[in-house]
């Protein structure tokens, strides 16, 4: 029987349609297109060593020597960072110019690769690559909310195959950010405690839904998990803001990371996802009720008329289903 769930920390319902499940493997992708049987260098692919363009370049690692990671401007950006910021407000009419960043971090040299067939320390180095970034961003008195992400494939929204993130720098909070934050305002000042540490303290007495942990983060996928395999990292130690985690945080971050998109990419066959560093806005970065972490989102799912009607999602896998299933996976197979 179908049953509906609600996140705490969003106040979202989800519908859990059992009655409609799929074994978790008959979410698999198609084995034709797997990232690591693709050529390691492509000779029209602009992230490829050989193309770069030096004019859009921000920096590299390491900054001499063949590169690991570059970040450069997007040749297409969303925002333009030299735009001065213009607010216009004429009734109804309300706009802001589109001041801002919009910067692509390119991951590897290689053509062929991504977050599951790397070391965690190669994962490290685009995690500190958002911070780096994110710093620049954040002292710009004109953003006032940064967003991390990986776009992993044609459904997940990318335009090219080689390994990329990008980082984005706007000068409002999004209305589900500011959502969100208001929810966890609420649940702080009514239980006198952290939404997201609450949360993590249930999953882990529960068990049932964790994929994997160790001393620093623990993976799991939410009671209310919206589509298939959903999958949350939430750092042990309570913090509301990215930017603030150590470098031995980012190290394990891209040790948990790695390991739970390695077993998306052996058990599901490397399907397309999206990865979002969910950080506090810039203006509450210091409120205790709010606290950082990483969703990543497998698009083995479409969303339909109920769900651009409603606001709902209908998952038609268990969440409890889907992290024991990851939990199975053999990350060396």
């Amino acid at each position: 029987m179908s049953e509906l769930r609600q996140n705490i920390a969003t106040k979202e319902w989800v519908v859990i349609a059992s009655e409609r499940a799929k074994r978790p493997d008959e979410y698999s992708a198609d084995e034709s297109k797997m990232t690591g049987d693709r050529p390691q260098w492509v000779a029209d692919c602009p992230f490829c060593p050989g193309n770069e363009e030096p004019e859009l370049e921000i920096s590299r690692e390491p900054v001499s020597g063949p590169w690991q990671v570059r970040v450069i401007r997007n040749k297409f950006p969303a925002l333009n960072v030299s735009a001065d910021l213009v607010r216009n407000l004429d009734g109804i009419r309300r706009s802001i110019s589109g001041s801002g960043y919009h910067e692509v971090v390119v991951e590897s040299p290689k053509h062929n690769t991504c977050p599951a067939l790397e070391s965690p320390e190669e994962v490290a180095r685009v995690l500190s690559a958002f911070q780096l970034r994110g710093r620049k961003m954040a002292a710009d008195e004109r953003v006032e909310h940064v967003i991390y992400f990986k776009n992993h494939g044609e459904r997940a929204g990318t335009s090219l195959e080689h390994p990329h993130a990008q980082i984005v720098g706007v000068p409002v909070v999004p209305y589900r950010i500011r959502a969100r934050s208001e929810e966890a305002r609420r649940h702080f000042d009514d239980n006198g405690n952290c939404v997201f540490c609450d949360m993590l303290a249930n999953e882990l007495l529960d068990k049932r839904r964790v994929v994997l942990e160790d001393s620093r983060f623990v993976a799991f996928v939410p009671y209310a998990a919206p589509t298939p395999f959903h999958t949350w990292i939430v750092p042990r130690r309570h913090s509301p803001d990215f930017l603030q985690a150590s470098t031995e945080d980012l190290a394990g971050l891209a040790h948990v990371m790695r390991r739970v998109l390695r077993r998306l990419y052996v058990g599901l066959r490397d399907p397309d996802y999206n990865y979002v560093v969910r950080s506090a806005s810039l203006q509450d970065r210091d409120q205790d009720y709010l606290h950082w972490y990483v969703s990543i989102i497998p698009r083995v799912a479409r969303s339909a008329g109920f769900e651009l009607g409603t606001g709902m999602y209908i998952n038609t896998a268990r969440p409890e289903d889907s992290a024991e299933f990851l939990r199975n996976v053999r990350e060396d197979a």
